[in-house]
């Protein structure tokens, strides 16, 4: 086995044979969501989010093996390569370390130490790094003096020599790595205020140190943020003494010697010139991208819950930008997505007109049967919440709202795919028929837009863009594929994350269906222009035919255990169209739920994890697993601000997660905190061990802000 393999197997603590079978797979060009659905038996049952984290790894080991070859090589080159050197090579980590291992045979730019090395001071420099000679150092000197390299004197010859050796200590990878642990280990982020007076959401910052191996990545993040927007003044106090004193005594071998002083001046400034700037790069270097990997993944996994919001279906729904000036957009759309009417009304401020915006929408509401508003998040929110709340008090039928978040509207708004979906509608009309749309089947309308702008995160728009746009599209993909895509009403933006599609081929797929109708099974796909047999085997089973040939096809069997799955049923009795028939589903369900997976595996020659799959699957033919998620809030009425006391419980929408609390929507105009230390009973390392975004919680209200218009939230019983 090789070595990135067994390295894999540690990191994650999974048996070497899965990490060498899960590689095959890889390297064979399946998608992660069709291993992880599909090939359990193989992988030994890992999850998406650990098959993604497997396939970063290997994807950075491999680049790591590849830098490891082509530093030996250029090493190699230039007749420096020794056995010792290769062994340092191979065994490197990090990449980090491996630069730092390289750093000496680096083609540099001039510097002190290349300009003494010009003229042929290395001699001189390998004498007093020694410390061996008795002679005196200034008689060694005289032999060095030479005017046509500009040498004019023994102090010249030796600061030349010093020159080499500070870089020499500096360029050192064994003195830089315990350098940097050292730091790792007591080092302190020490951060100022640029103007003490001026006001900015960085305060906690204006005279603040804590030590880096424990300060959390939001603060990291927040501390760079300050320092870039010229609020903060940021260094890093490091343990200088320590640090010099294990340099010296790895240098310098006697006290007393007439090297002593030469050098203790050199490392002196090795450490102050040369090793502690860089170390300072690098150190804040390490944390932001430590911190920018947690912000990654809290964000990944925020996405992924808002992504699998519940749906609200067979809901006729009003979507309602809110707005001052301009007026609130509204839009009307049907149970299957389709716009029925739209209109501006101004029931804010300035018009405030009231009375006019309540006889519009109460119209549009009996001439449309409207059961459910969704009021976007953003500016007039609250008011235009007041006015809801108040108008269908005036109906005579059931009608509620939900606030629904409207990050990424307005890009959605403005972008290519609106005006293609929309090219008659008014852009400002387009972010209220986007509002609506999230609320009936959040995962098809938030595919539309690009990750980072949905907003549930944190600082996401200051971390490492390309990280974050990789590591969203695969936390996209997971959410699609969990869930399944009609393939007779997916729009193309969500068909491009299904396992094996591309947009091109999302594309074709919704062309082919334009041009010869409903698609009735699965394998019509390898009909579709250019979507040939291995893309066919990676999408296949994320594909819903809903009224197709075959109800099998309802659900997330894959065609290769249709045989199976036919045959499982008919042990019990059944045929796959009884699937149809809700008394024989039910029928069905109860033969299921008592059949023995392991004597039955082996009687259908099926591993018992994939039969495990299929059993579940054939229980619930057509099911939505979103339907398990929380329903968000239906309200009729509206809490303001100063309607909150302390003391009061309330029932609230998790909106946020972040690594020092989560934010929850309890109904009035901003989301109340309930930091991690109010979160529960028992100790908690990270919120999302606690909620997730979309959870419905109890609070208790413990603090307001009335002048911050803040409130602090407790979920402690």
């Amino acid at each position: 086995m090789d070595k990135i393999a067994l390295n894999i197997a540690e990191e994650l603590k999974i048996r070497p044979e899965q990490v060498e079978a899960t590689i095959k797979l890889i390297d064979d060009g399946n998608t992660i969501p069709f291993i992880a659905r599909y090939r359990k038996e193989v992988t030994g049952n890992l999850s998406d989010e650990v098959l993604r984290t497997f396939y970063e790894r290997l994807t950075y080991l491999r680049n790591l093996e590849e830098r490891k070859e082509e530093i030996v090589k250029l090493i190699t080159e230039q007749g420096k390569m020794t056995d010792e050197l290769m062994i340092k090579i191979a065994g490197a980590n990090i990449l980090s370390e491996l630069e730092d291992i390289y750093r000496p045979y680096k083609p540099k730019k001039r510097t002190r130490a290349t300009i003494a090395k010009e003229k042929g001071l290395e001699p001189l420099a390998n004498i007093i790094y020694l410390q061996m000679e008795k002679k005196s150092i200034y008689e060694i000197a005289k032999e060095y003096i030479n005017e046509e390299k500009e040498v004019l004197t023994e102090d010249d010859a030796i600061q030349g020599a010093l020159d080499i050796i500070a870089e020499n200590i500096s360029d050192d990878a064994d003195y830089r790595k315990v350098i940097k642990r050292l730091c790792f280990k007591e080092a302190v982020i020490d951060t100022k205020a640029s103007d003490p007076e001026e006001k900015s959401p960085y305060e906690m910052y204006y005279d603040f140190q804590e030590g880096i191996q424990r300060i959390p990545s939001h603060r990291v993040l927040a501390i760079n943020r300050g320092e870039k927007e010229k609020f903060l003044k940021v260094k890093m106090l490091k343990p200088d003494e320590k640090i010099l004193g294990y340099l010296e005594k790895s240098i310098i071998k006697d006290n007393k010697s007439q090297f002593y002083e030469l050098l203790h001046r050199t490392i002196e400034d090795a450490y102050e010139r040369l090793i502690e700037p860089s170390i300072e790069r690098e150190l804040r270097s390490d944390l932001t991208e430590r911190s920018d990997k947690q912000a990654i993944k809290v964000f990944g996994k925020n996405v992924k819950q808002l992504l699998l919001q519940p749906p609200f279906k067979e809901k006729t729904v009003m979507g309602f930008d809110p707005a001052y000036r301009t007026g609130c957009k509204i839009a009307v759309i049907d149970k299957t997505g389709k716009l029925l009417d739209t209109a501006t009304v101004y029931p804010t401020a300035p018009q405030n007109d009231i009375a006019g915006a309540e006889k519009t929408l109460i119209a549009m509401i009996e001439k449309n049967n409207v059961n459910m508003i969704a009021i976007g998040n953003g500016t007039a929110s609250r008011e235009s919440e007041q006015f809801v709340s108040d108008m269908i008090k005036k109906i005579d039928k059931k009608v509620y709202y939900v606030i629904v978040s409207e990050a990424g509207a307005s890009v959605y708004s403005a972008s290519k795919l609106a005006t293609e979906e929309y090219p008659d509608i008014n852009v400002s009309i387009r972010g209220a028929i986007s509002i609506a749309r999230r609320l009936q089947d959040p995962l098809t309308e938030l595919v539309k837009i690009d990750p980072k702008a949905i907003g549930v995160g944190q600082y996401q728009h200051d971390v490492n863009q390309t990280e974050l746009s990789e590591s969203l599209t695969g936390v996209v993909e997971d959410a699609v594929n969990s869930v399944g895509v009609d393939i007779n009403t997916a729009t193309p933006s969500l068909l491009s994350y299904v396992s094996g599609i591309n947009s091109s081929l999302a594309k074709s797929i919704v062309k082919y269906r334009d041009d010869n109708g409903e698609i009735k099974e699965r394998k019509e796909l390898l009909k579709v222009p250019k979507l040939g047999p291995k893309a066919y085997n990676q999408c296949a089973g994320f594909i819903r035919v809903f009224n197709g040939k075959n109800p099998i096809e309802t659900t997330a069997v894959h065609p290769e255990s249709y045989e199976v799955a036919e045959e499982l049923l008919k042990h019990l009795g059944y045929k796959k169209e009884d699937l149809l028939d809700k008394e024989k589903l039910a029928n069905i369900k109860r033969e299921l739920e008592k059949v023995d997976i392991s004597k039955t595996a082996k009687e259908l020659n099926v591993g018992s994890l994939t039969l495990k799959d299929i059993i579940d699957e054939l229980s619930k033919p057509g099911r939505d697993p979103r339907e398990d998620m929380p329903k968000p809030i239906l309200r009729s009425d509206v809490l303001t601000f100063d309607d909150l006391q302390e003391g009061m419980l309330l029932t609230g929408t998790v909106r946020n997660v972040t690594d020092f609390g989560a934010f929850v929507d309890v109904g009035v105009k901003h989301d109340g905190l309930v930091h991690i230390s109010e979160m529960s009973d028992k100790f908690i390392k990270n919120p999302s061990e606690v909620v997730s975004v979309g959870d419905i919680v109890e609070v208790k209200v413990i603090g307001i802000d009335r002048e911050k218009q803040k409130v602090s939230l407790t979920m402690k019983k």
